[in-house]
């Protein structure tokens, strides 16, 4: 009895910590909160797996229950056999055919779902007409995310701005080793790959707020700290930051003398790996507003002290105060003094070339746009195809102008 009680004891404890520890992790990193069109749709279909589970094990324990009750033996009767039912063909249809009929319910929500997750086609507005997309190529790296905006322009790492309630298209492949793209509080996780191979998937955030995001798949000795967020904002503060970034050149001049002579060190040792502005991608992150960032290297408390300490150690950190092993910075050939990286970090921290920042996601305004100034090359291309259907439409007319006087002279010549 006592082996009993004590086993039963353990497993109760287990269960207790199983349930504690399941309400652990960080807000907006979980695929329970769902805050995004994808991450809704996966969370239906637990629920309805959930709910399918529950009904068989209620129908299980209830037959079973009755069996056990039923025909349990009897103390008058301890020979006693019940009635057996091999080959009872209802039983045996009934078994076969209920299976069959949940797996239904659940396939087809699954097969829907798994299609409409995969469709990267444009959206369209009310008139039908398919509106302007925003693609974004994602690059995965060792052990961070860079993001570059097509056609507008603009490249980012670490941090992607999104707008909420418009669907954002990712374009995404990986600069070394196979990577896995994953923001649970808004969709479902993406392959990113090294071969190639380009995969595609969207994002559409249906509440502002900053959304955490992590590699899901193994790929070196910093994975576990490979994080990332997604800053989701209003469309028209949106289309603000997306026009500040898209001014930045990278010669803007600081305001203080320290960070004027840390953005003169930063351009002699550091701009060949990373970029202000929008370059292509580099061997490091682009940095172009690192200002507003609210960690650095995505894990990590953003302050001077750490990023001097980043900077010196080359992203390795000191032994027992670990950073990032294993990432490709090691490889950066400079030599700072202290005074110097402190020079940087102050310049570094003063990259905020926009009002728009992760505060932004958490507040309660919002402002709406339909983000058509973000893509004016299109409207000049409609305008000008409209004007030379006007001017074609004149030269046909001044054609038939000229054939008419031609044919009155001719009738007048008769």
């Amino acid at each position: 009895m006592k082996g009993w009680m004590s086993k039963f004891k353990a497993s109760f404890a287990l269960v207790v910590l199983a349930l504690v520890l399941s309400g652990c992790g960080d807000p907006f990193l979980s695929a329970l909160q769902p805050k995004g069109e994808g991450a809704g749709m996966i969370y239906d279909l637990m629920i309805l797996s959930i709910v399918i589970m529950l009904f068989v094990f209620a129908v299980v324990m209830v037959i079973y229950a009755f069996v056990i009750y039923k025909y349990r033996q009897k103390k008058d009767d301890p020979d006693y056999i019940p009635k057996q039912t091999e080959g009872n063909h209802a039983l045996e249809t009934l078994w076969t055919v209920i299976p069959i009929i949940l797996l239904l319910i659940l396939a087809v929500p699954t097969v829907q779902y798994t299609f409409a997750l995969a469709d990267t086609s444009p959206d369209v507005n009310e008139e039908g007409e398919e509106m302007d997309s925003i693609w974004i190529n994602v690059t995965g790296a060792q052990y961070w995310w860079h993001f570059e905006y097509e056609d507008l322009e603009v490249s980012t790492s670490q941090e992607l701005y999104i707008p909420t309630d418009r669907r954002v298209y990712l374009s995404m492949v990986s600069q070394d080793v196979i990577h896995s793209f994953w923001v649970p509080s808004i969709d479902g996780k993406m392959d990113v790959n090294p071969t190639g191979n380009t995969n595609e998937m969207t994002l559409l955030a249906q509440e502002e707020g900053v959304y955490f995001g992590k590699c899901a798949e193994l790929c070196g000795p910093s994975h576990s700290l490979m994080d990332f967020k997604v800053v989701a904002v209003s469309p028209g503060e949106f289309e603000q930051w997306v026009q500040d970034m898209q001014s930045v050149t990278g010669e803007e001049t600081p305001e203080s003398q320290t960070a004027q002579e840390g953005q003169e060190l930063f351009n002699n040792n550091c701009i060949g790996c990373h970029a202000i502005g929008s370059s292509p991608n580099k061997t490091g992150p682009n940095l172009t507003n690192f200002g507003d960032r609210e960690e650095l290297a995505g894990v990590f408390d953003y302050n001077k002290e750490n990023i001097i300490k980043w900077i010196q150690t080359k992203g390795v950190g000191e032994e027992g105060d670990r950073m990032k092993p294993g990432n490709r910075m090691t490889d950066a050939q400079y030599d700072l003094t202290d005074e110097e990286a402190g020079k940087i970090a102050e310049y570094l921290m003063q990259l905020k070339p926009s009002d728009i920042n992760p505060e932004n996601a958490r507040d309660t305004s919002y402002q709406d746009s339909d983000l058509s100034s973000l893509f004016p090359e299109e409207e000049e291309s409609e305008e000008d195809s409209e004007g030379d259907e006007e001017s074609s439409e004149e030269s046909e007319d001044e054609g038939n102008e000229e054939e008419d006087q031609q044919e009155d002279e001719e009738n007048n010549e008769e």
